[in-house]
């Protein structure tokens, strides 16, 4: 009798690995636009720019896009505590639903982001990061945040996180 070990397979409903591909994560605010990117295999999220909130915003993100080779966008959708979407959610929406088509075919997602700014605050904070050298890079910690969340969640779920931004003709 032949003795083997069998091999690990994921449980059922869960992929065998994770999908494979560079993904960036946005979190678009107001004033400025936080990016960063994930590494080809997906586990680890890191900072890349922080984007002006001007004309021209979109044409950055879909050179980022094009420079990264990116696989799927993932736009921070922030809700209230309890799970509402105000105001804010409506302009996220918004944002992702131009970028979506800007961006075509590249799949944009919008995870929920609660509290990712004020964790990024916290963490640079921590860090000893004060005043303006805190404010320009929190958006992109706040992305980072973002994007390791997506990541995190698909990996322990295997299932893609968020929803997906369909793209409507104008």
């Amino acid at each position: 009798m032949r003795w083997c070990t069998p091999r690990w397979r994921a449980p059922p409903g869960r992929p065998e690995r994770l999908r494979h591909g560079t993904r960036l994560g946005i979190d678009p605010g107001d004033a400025r636009i936080g990016v960063a990117r994930s590494d080809p295999s997906g586990y680890l999220a890191t900072p890349v720019e922080t984007v002006p909130r001007k004309a021209g915003d979109l044409d950055r993100l879909a050179a980022l896009v094009a420079e990264e080779s990116a696989v799927e966008v993932v736009v921070g959708l922030p809700r209230s505590l309890s799970g509402r979407e105000g105001p804010a959610a409506l302009k996220a929406r918004e944002f992702a639903q131009m970028l979506a088509r800007r961006i075509a075919p590249v799949p944009v997602r919008l995870c929920d982001e609660r509290l990712t700014t004020v964790s990024a605050e916290s963490m640079l904070r921590e860090r000893g990061r004060k005043g303006s050298k805190r404010r320009a890079v929190v958006d992109q910690v706040a992305a980072v945040v973002i994007l390791q969340h997506a990541l995190d969640t698909e990996r322990s779920s295997g299932r893609v996180p968020g929803e997906i931004v369909e793209v409507e003709n104008e």
